[in-house]
């Protein structure tokens, strides 16, 4: 019988199989679940609470938190989710089936009655959001095309340092980060052709601030 201390992960994460979203409400209910003692929350306790093995409510996650009042304004917050979103999506294009984060992002903490704060702010756009998401058009989120997926989210991820000095536009990267999101975890194809849009917007205001 081997060690349990044997499948830990090199940032210390213990292997925890999670029930994964498969909706916003499901993703925020499992926030508002989330606890630790004391005031704060790491992010190594969320990522235990909504799983570490897929791509969609990893991102989806990333996209709430750029996007959220109280933390998305914060400055450092689009390039620390930027790292992330960078590590994640790589480690989709290269095969892996766990995503590895490093410690100094595990560690990240956020005040717990901020993240329930957020939460109760936004589950009424979530309960109306998520009545309009299906199946549909999964040609465009299945398979190979995950990869797409992965690398306009790769994208979006090497803008968002930038974005710190750009007003608004990290709320569109957000935006974007959580319409790919969705559209994974509900294999809705036309989330995923908004989020395309939505990709080519962010890439213009870029470029429209830097000329």
């Amino acid at each position: 019988m081997s060690n349990p201390s044997q499948h830990e992960s090199e940032a210390g994460d213990t292997d925890i199989v999670a029930k994964e979203p498969e909706g916003l409400v499901e993703l925020l209910q499992l926030l508002a679940n989330a606890r630790e003692d004391g005031d704060s929350i790491r992010l190594r306790t969320v990522l235990d609470v909504i799983g570490r093995r897929s791509f969609g409510p990893m991102l989806l996650l990333a996209g709430l938190v750029t996007v959220a009042p109280l933390i998305g304004d914060i400055p450092g917050v689009p390039t620390l989710i930027g790292i992330f979103v960078f590590l994640i999506a790589l480690q989709l294009l290269l095969g892996r089936d766990h995503f590895w984060l490093p410690a100094f992002l595990l560690q990240r903490q956020i005040r717990q009655q901020t993240l329930h704060k957020v939460v109760v702010w936004m589950m009424p756009a979530a309960r109306f959001t998520d009545r309009f998401l299906r199946p549909r058009l999964s040609f465009l989120i299945n398979g190979g095309a995950r990869y797409g997926v992965a690398i306009l989210a790769l994208l979006v991820s090497l803008l968002m340092p930038m974005m710190e000095f750009i007003p608004f536009s990290a709320n569109a990267a957000g935006l974007t980060l959580t319409v790919f999101g969705l559209a994974l975890i509900t294999r809705d194809g036309l989330l995923a052709l908004i989020a395309f849009g939505l990709t080519g917007l962010s890439v213009g205001v870029i470029i429209w601030a830097l000329l």
